[in-house]
């Protein structure tokens, strides 16, 4: 390959852009030096290197990994997991102001309205789910039941803030940033945090939910596709023969270290060159990882591949079990566009809602379980807040509205206890008020599975340590843990 002087001047982006359009460049830097993020000089101090390999915890953790199943629009848990007779007794009466002071749509305050829908107790610990959860129902003996989560926000935009970043404001990084912030990851051929959004339509506050905010931007979750390609662009157009490839190489290695004198201490060129060498290393990585056909018709049929209406969600959690054997450190998963804001037609919402997501979900715990990573790979379920205890509206198909004062989630293995309901509402269901958990204190606890300490868990910016729980007091629900 000879250099000419016009090419010579060619910018380091052109360079980059013509060799197959820029793909087969970020390939090129798959041999670039194994540690792109080197220290640098900036105005006589230290920089501090910011990277995806492994670290050690701050303590022996229960977990390595993280899979958390985001149910998008708030799922009601007094139709779910949180029976309440209550609901029958008081029937069609009106709600207390207590209730009416949170309804979102004020002007559509119904009565009390008893959930349509049976429950019954199951495993041997006896834990109260609906019928509308029969998959789930058998892993009863391997879950922990939050019954008290609580929010601070009605509307869904800032309560998935709340739940993903720790305030219900935008650009905070996300709980998945601040994971793999402290922790790095364990395969260096797949991204640290992976994100499985629903091929239909991206999440209420779209890519907001997995950004790295304020952190290194090399802490943001990727995104991989669960239809067709995981990446587009992820093999180069053209083989090229290997003397050409490694005069390439090391031509881009001396760019690389040229422009990284320049320019040292910036986050986001050194994400950027993180991410060219990723690309590289997942050119073989990613495609095995998410190969679907190497699996057995029996694990397939389990996570309902074989159905239409669990397809898709389905391989999504296969493909998380996947990725975490691997070692990716943060999988999240989120399924169709506010599949659960059930504000009309209850039943047949709920319904449709489950049946999508009961089966692989509860296929998923199984599957860890069968293989030996369980213990190692906590497993979260839940959403952005539950549903009132009082019907939206008078008209047959009535739905709930939002309720943050009072939800459940459930979350299995990586260090919680097994075949356990923690914590308690009202007897409507709306308010948490026994073993009150906030989402700072589900951050902390998550974060102390990991072996992570989340008041120390900080970013310094601005002369301030930031954390994920920010000033906020929050604790470690130790009674959940195993």
């Amino acid at each position: 390959m000879r250099l000419t002087r016009e090419s010579a001047d060619v910018s380091r982006r052109d360079f980059f852009s013509r060799i197959g359009n820029g793909v087969y460049g970020a390939a090129l830097a798959s041999l670039l030096a194994g540690d792109a993020l080197s220290a640098a000089a900036v105005e006589g101090r230290e920089t501090r290197i910011y990277d995806l390999k492994a670290r050690a915890p701050q303590f022996a953790p229960k977990a390595k990994a993280v899979i958390q199943l985001f149910q998008n629009g708030g799922p009601s848990h007094v139709d779910l997991f949180d029976y309440k007779p209550a609901l029958q007794k008081m029937a069609g009466t009106p709600p207390s102001r207590d209730i009416v002071n949170e309804i979102e749509f004020a002007d559509q305050v119904g009565t009390v309205l008893p959930s349509p829908f049976q429950f019954a107790r199951h495993g041997k610990c006896g834990m109260e789910m609906s019928e509308l959860l029969p998959h789930l129902a058998e892993c009863a003996d391997d879950i922990t039941l939050i019954r008290s989560m609580y929010g601070e926000h009605f509307n869904h935009e800032p309560a998935l803030y709340l739940m993903h970043t720790g305030r219900t404001l935008p650009g905070r990084p996300s709980l998945g940033a601040w994971v793999v912030y402290g922790l790095g990851t364990e395969n260096q051929n797949l991204p640290a945090y992976v994100v499985l959004d629903d091929p239909k339509h991206l999440p209420v506050n779209g890519i907001q939910n997995w950004q790295a905010g304020w952190l290194p931007p090399v802490y943001q979750g990727t995104r991989f596709r669960s239809d067709g390609p995981p990446l587009l662009n992820l093999k180069p157009p053209e083989e090229l023969p290997n003397a050409l490839v490694e005069a390439q190489r090391a031509l881009a290695r001396r760019l690389q270290a040229a422009h990284g004198q320049s320019h040292p201490g910036y986050p986001d060129l050194d994400a950027r060159m993180t991410t060219f060498e990723l690309a590289a290393r997942m050119q073989l990585s990613a495609t095995d990882a998410l190969d679907l056909s190497q699996e057995s018709d029996q694990t397939k049929e389990m996570y309902g591949l074989n159905q239409e209406a669990t397809a898709s969600y389905g391989k999504r959690c296969l493909m998380a079990r996947r990725l975490v054997e691997r070692g990716v450190r943060f999988v999240q998963i989120f399924i169709e566009y506010q599949i659960w804001d059930a504000h009309s037609d209850l039943e047949n919402s709920l319904r449709y809602s489950a049946g999508k997501t009961d089966k692989p979900a509860a296929a998923l715990i199984q599957d860890l379980k069968q293989r030996g990573l369980l213990d190692s790979t906590l497993v979260v379920w839940g959403g952005e807040f539950g549903r009132m205890p009082i019907s939206q509206g008078r008209a047959a198909g009535a739905g709930r509205d939002h309720g943050p004062s009072g939800f459940s989630i459930w979350m299995a293995g990586g260090g919680v206890k097994r075949g356990y309901a923690y914590g308690a509402t009202d007897e409507l269901g709306h308010k948490a008020v026994e073993g009150r958990v906030s989402v700072h204190d589900f951050h902390a606890t998550l974060l102390h599975l990991l072996g992570l300490d989340f008041r120390d868990l900080a970013y310094e910016r601005n002369g301030l340590k930031d954390r994920i729980t920010d000033q906020i007091p929050a604790h470690v629900v130790s009674e959940i843990l195993a």
